[in-house]
């Protein structure tokens, strides 16, 4: 049944697009090529953007970052393990995806650290990957406030992170 899904959707919009006269090849490959231009527009930004993570992550300079951010998380409450996620988290969603596993693998899913790290993944935005797409497409050149404000909006929900896992998951 599930298997029909999908060629039935595409059997009722060409339906529907008979019953009302529309071109719909026509409008099929107008659509294409807006999207082939979008991604035209979009492409450089995105290529540098992963171009960056990985330097980030191969050069260790997330690592020591996060060796430096350990004492000011102790203090905040916020397991200094989760301090990797909370600096890729922003930037790339796969690389997230990828520092949580590890820690959850290391730490346990039901440890402090993993269930933190659950809710840090499961609640915070990709702001930089977020920015690059929407800024790049609409030609926005000059971010202006986008940037600090999401990146504070992240900040926030790292803290309500740890907060919400020690109030409601710890005995």
């Amino acid at each position: 049944m599930s298997q029909l899904v999908i060629p039935a959707i595409l059997c009722a919009v060409g339906l529907y697009g008979a019953i009302r006269r529309v071109d719909v090849y026509g409008a099929l490959t107008k659509g294409a090529e807006e999207g082939l231009t979008v991604l035209l527009r979009i492409l450089p930004s995105l290529v540098a953007l992963l171009t960056a993570i990985a330097m980030f992550r191969a050069s260790g300079a997330m690592e020591w970052f996060a060796g430096l951010l350990s004492p000011l998380l102790t203090a905040l409450g916020i397991p200094p393990e989760t301090a990797p996620l909370l600096i890729i988290r922003p930037i790339s969603g796969s690389g997230a995806l990828a520092v949580g596993a590890e820690l959850m693998e290391r730490c346990g899913v039901d440890s402090y650290a993993g269930r933190v790290a659950a809710v840090m993944l499961g609640s915070s935005e990709t702001t930089f990957y977020t920015v690059a797409i929407y800024c790049g497409a609409a030609g926005i050149v000059k971010t202006r406030y986008t940037i600090p404000a999401a990146l504070c909006a992240d900040a926030a929900m790292f803290l309500l992170a740890a907060f919400a896992v020690r109030l409601f998951f710890t005995s």
